[in-house]
């Protein structure tokens, strides 16, 4: 009975200690969001404060305020959502288009294109700046979206990704329905495309989020105030104000960050989902 005792006591002990460091590391990973949103709503001098407090004396929205007074900010927002919209909408399509061919169909030479996509993923983006500026210049894309939304309309990564999901899927479905005089198309849009719907919700968040906290790209292809995204409309305003204005930098990403995290809570299930199946999907 002593024996058994022990052995409990050492279990309740050992899941104890799990929930303490799991309560530990949840700290660690939440307290910057935390002091982000209590500075966003704390009064300027209670930020510059010390000893410094999480919470202010009172809230207040004029941080808010500010940075849509002092900034376009409702114009970020808007570029920011049309920007990463439709680079998240296109690149679904053509990735899922492109994983389809390459692991579904037989077509000469399929390896080796594939081989070339995969090589382009070891190609750090610097080394692309100045092509792409250039060759969007020539064309008379710089400070439009086009020029924003064409370069990201596909990547290497998506396809890999997309191919993955659709080579585990039994090739009996596919067989079944050309018997039944389904086209390739409609195999793809009809048949294929909602059973890889986990995939495309867990690609269609690494995109949107890689599209809509990108400040590089976006500061290379606009000049222009009218076509910043929020990224890069705020980094240039912390730049400007370094060592002002800390209520309104805090304000603006709140503001940056909320629609992701409000996106991400909605659809964590696909996230989640798709991420523990997808490393064993080869």
């Amino acid at each position: 009975m002593k024996a058994g005792t022990k052995k409990i006591r050492r279990a309740g002990l050992g899941t104890l200690l799990k929930y303490i460091i799991l309560l530990a590391l949840i700290i660690i990973v939440l307290f910057p969001l935390i002091w982000l949103f209590s500075g966003s709503v704390k009064l300027e001098k209670e930020i510059l404060q010390y000893p410094p407090t999480l919470f202010g004396t009172e809230i207040t929205w004029k941080n808010f305020i500010r940075i849509f007074d002092t900034i376009p900010m409702g114009n970020y927002l808007k570029n920011t959502v049309i920007f990463a919209g439709f680079s998240t909408f296109f690149a679904l399509l053509f990735d899922s288009m492109a994983g389809y061919a390459f692991a579904r169909l037989r077509f000469k030479g399929k390896n080796i294109i594939f081989i070339c996509v995969l090589m382009t993923m070891m190609v750090p983006f610097q080394v692309m700046m100045i092509p792409l500026f250039l060759e969007s210049n020539f064309m008379g894309l710089l400070n439009t979206y086009p020029g924003l939304i064409l370069p990201k309309m596909t990547t290497a990564f998506g396809i890999f990704m997309m191919r993955s999901y659709f080579a585990a899927l039994p090739k009996e479905l596919e067989e079944a329905a050309r018997v039944d005089g389904v086209s390739e198309i409609g195999i793809y849009f009809k048949i294929m495309l909602p059973l890889v719907k986990p995939g495309l919700m867990t690609l269609g968040i690494f995109h949107l989020m890689n599209n809509w906290n990108d400040l590089l790209y976006p500061l290379m292809m606009t000049s222009e105030t009218n076509m910043r995204t929020l990224s890069a409309g705020l980094a240039l305003f912390v730049g400007e104000h370094a060592t002002l204005y800390y209520g309104p930098q805090l304000a603006g990403a709140v503001i940056s960050i909320l629609p992701l995290l409000i996106l991400y809570i909605f659809f964590q299930k696909y996230f989640v989902s798709s991420a523990v199946s997808s490393g064993i999907k080869g």
